[in-house]
Parts: structure tokens; C-alpha cells; sequence
């Protein structure tokens, strides 16, 4: 008899093999980037500075090369001439180049150059995209470790590549650093990019770019806290230069002022705060963010307007609008001293009633409403009738206040005419 033992089933032969356990020190050569550097700066070297040769060599080596695992030795190489030890020093043992951006002349048209061997790299390899985006944002965290020239020639380079689309703007974060700007490097870093940026394109192009990654209403912190006002960043940005860029944040601060400005009154508005209340916020914001009259005087318009849900019906919204703007006239009133500010408001309610369909024949019993309540004064409605109108909708507005304008001009004659025309 065959033992039970014996009918267990033979087992099969396991693939385990015999494991080699590798070396730490072996792993660390197989990835090191030395042999891919010393190739690198070979052929720069043979190149010489024409940099179509330098262009045309990094469009061929990415073939032989592996560009994917060292692009940021490749980009540190390209900008500094060899690989950047932490902190942005290079290693003294190792092998460098003098066909660099930093051992390039500080000129724009030397940067200009480079930046064309960038873009035709990236263009080639388009995976790369990410990895010098990467660089470029450490490169700017290590500015304290260059040269101040390095780093004027590393701006101008950066303000082009933004300019032509090369480099995304989400890259200046990094000049947000709390050691660079504690020094102003920062501040000194972005003279030299923005100007060579608007050099490239102009304030309108730099201004989308910044919009689109949210830095628009950040650039007052390239300064310190106590510095980040506007009136500093205005004389700065302008005695380098840079007008223009004062100008747009200038304008930026603006129009968060102003923002704020409506949000606060559209919910003052809606507790229903007395005028008094109102009108002394409004004064207090005006002179702290140097807000016109001119401005404030929409901004309350478009507040009163939107506080309220329009009736659809044409016939029913005039009755509805003149009962709501008779109950907030004295608040319009205290930003209508001027006749400019008058002639605004009365561009705004042409625009208002053009845009909204049902308000069309609501125009002339709001002016009239207006004036009788001494939002408005004779000599801006004549102005406005005679030649400040806009081209919105004229022929019917201008028909509309055709009998009032009348009244108006024969107002001397005699007020109880007019009384009776505005009763």
C-alpha cells in the first residue's frame, strides 16, 4: 500500500531566483547626473557663444540624452553654467561652462537671444515645460545666491519668457519669499523683469498674464508689511522707471476700493441704515481711498438699482422706479455738488434705462423726478440734451425730454411754469 504521505502532490518549482542586494552606492551612480552634465557642457563648449549652434546642439542631444530625469541639471547649466549646489552657489569640484545666461553681457538683446534657445528647447521638447517652470522658481528663491548682475540678467531673461508665453506668471510667487523681500530683492528683481516684460509686450498684456493667476492685487507685497501701501509702491516703481505699473496698481487698489465701496453700501442699504449713516461712510471711504465724486455717485445708483426685483411690465415699472428712487433722491443728492458728477449720473441713467428694455420710457420722469428733488440742476440736463448725451438709445430719449428741456429754457420767464410742468 502506498502511505497517504506519499499521494501529496509534488510541489512546483518556485521563480524566486537568487536576490542580489543592491548597493546604495551603486543605485546613486546609475542616477547620477554627472556623466549627463560633463556631456552637456562638452558640447556647449564646442559650440562656442553663437547660440543658433547652442540651439541646434540641445535640439539634437534631447535625442541621445535624457532630458526627462535631468531637466533641472540641463536648465541650471543653460542659466548658471553648472549644477547649482542648494542655496544657488556652484559646486567648486565641478565642471562649468561660460555659455550661460550668467556669463553671458547684460543686455537685452543678449537675453533676448537666450530666451529664443529656451523657447525652441521647450518647443521641441514639450515635456520640459514643467520641469523649467520648476527651475525658474527656484532659481528666484536662490537670488540672494547670485551676483547682483547674475540676477539683473536672470530678470530681464524671465520678463521676456513671461512676455512671449514661455514661462506662466504663477512663477512669481516665489519672489513673495519672506527673506527676499525682508532685503528687497525682490523689489529690485521685478524693476528689471516688469520692464523688460512691458519691453516685450506692453502694461495691457502684463496686466491679463498677472489676472490670470490672481497676482494682480498682489504686487504690493514685494514689500514689507509696513511698506505695502500704494503711495510706496508708486514712488518706487516710478523713480525706476516704471510708471506705468505704478499707474496699474494704483488702479487695481482702486477698484477694490471701490468693490468694497458698493458691497458695504448695497447691505447698509438692504438693514435699511439712515441716510446720515450712509453718507458719512461714503465721505470717510472717498477721502481714505481717493475716491471722485464722479464715481460715487454710479457706484450709489448702481447700488439703489439693484436693491430691488423690476417689474416686468413696461407700464407698471416707471410708477414702481419713481416711487424707489424718490425714497433714496436724498442720498444721490449728497454726491451731485459738482455738475460733473450731475452729467455722470445722468449718463448712467441713459445707460440704465438703453439696457434695461422696460426702462426705456421710464428716462424722462426720472429726470424729472431728479430735478425736482434737487438731484439734478438746470445746466447739466441742457448740457446733456444738447451735446453730453451718449449715442444709447438718443433719438428716443432725446424726444422724451424735448418738452421738459423747453420748460427748462423759459425757466427765467417764470417759475410757476415750471412748478406746474414738474408737480
Amino acid at each position: 500500500r502506498v502511505s497517504f504521505m506519499n499521494n501529496q502532490k509534488p510541489q512546483k518549482p518556485t521563480l524566486s531566483g537568487q536576490r542580489f542586494k543592491t548597493r546604495k552606492r551603486d543605485e546613486k551612480e546609475r542616477f547620477d547626473p554627472t556623466q549627463f552634465q560633463d556631456c552637456i557642457i562638452q558640447g556647449l563648449t564646442e559650440t562656442g557663444t553663437d547660440l543658433e549652434a547652442v540651439a541646434k546642439f540641445l535640439d539634437a542631444s534631447g535625442a541621445k540624452l535624457d532630458y526627462r530625469r535631468y531637466a533641472e541639471t540641463l536648465f541650471d547649466i543653460l542659466v548658471a553654467g553648472g549644477m547649482l549646489a542648494p542655496g544657488g552657489t556652484l559646486a567648486d569640484d565641478m565642471t562649468r561652462t561660460n555659455v550661460c545666461v550668467f556669463a553671458a553681457q547684460e543686455d537685452l538683446e543678449t537675453m533676448q537671444a537666450f530666451a529664443q534657445v529656451f523657447n525652441k528647447l521647450i518647443r521641441r521638447y514639450k515635456y520640459l515645460e514643467k520641469g523649467f517652470e520648476d527651475e525658474v522658481k527656484k532659481l528666484l528663491l536662490f537670488l540672494k545666491g547670485f551676483s547682483e548682475s547674475e540676477r539683473n540678467k536672470l530678470a530681464m531673461l524671465t520678463g521676456i519668457l513671461l512676455a512671449n508665453g514661455t514661462l506662466n506668471a504663477s512663477i512669481l510667487n516665489s519672489l513673495y519669499n519672506e527673506n527676499l523681500v525682508k532685503e528687497g530683492v525682490s523689489a529690485a528683481f521685478a524693476v528689471k523683469l516688469f520692464k523688460s516684460w512691458i519691453n516685450e509686450k506692453d502694461i495691457n498684456a502684463v496686466a491679463v498674464s498677472l489676472r490670470k493667476v490672481n497676482m494682480d492685487n498682489r504686487l504690493m507685497e514685494l514689500f514689507p508689511a509696513n511698506k505695502q501701501s500704494v503711495e510706496h509702491f508708486s514712488k518706487y516703481f516710478t523713480e525706476a522707471g516704471l510708471k506705468e505699473l505704478s499707474e496699474y496698481v494704483r488702479n487695481q487698489q482702486s477698484i477694490g476700493a471701490r468693490k468694497e465701496l458698493q458691497k458695504e453700501l448695497q447691505e447698509q442699504m438692504s438693514r435699511g441704515d439712515p441716510f446720515k449713516d450712509i453718507i458719512l461712510y461714503v465721505k470717510e471711504e472717498m477721502k481714505k481711498n481717493n475716491i471722485s465724486e464722479q464715481t460715487v455717485v454710479t457706484i450709489i445708483w448702481s447700488s439703489v438699482m439693484s436693491t430691488v426685483e423690476w417689474n416686468k411690465k413696461e407700464e407698471l415699472v416707471a410708477e414702481q422706479a419713481i416711487k424707489h428712487l424718490k425714497q433714496y433722491s436724498p442720498l444721490l443728492a449728497a454726491f451731485t455738488t459738482q455738475g460733473q458728477s450731475e452729467l455722470t449720473l445722468l449718463l448712467k441713467i441713459q445707460e440704465y434705462c438703453y439696457d434695461n428694455i422696460h426702462f426705456m420710457k421710464a428716462f424722462q420722469k426720472i429726470v424729472v423726478l431728479f430735478y425736482k428733488a434737487e438731484v439734478l440742476s438746470e445746466e447739466p440736463i441742457l448740457k446733456w440734451y444738447k451735446d453730453a448725451h451718449l449715442a444709447k438709445g438718443k433719438s428716443v430719449f432725446l424726444e422724451q425730454m424735448k418738452k421738459f428741456v423747453e420748460w427748462l429754457k423759459n425757466a427765467e420767464e417764470g417759475n410757476h411754469q415750471l412748478s406746474s410742468y414738474v408737480k
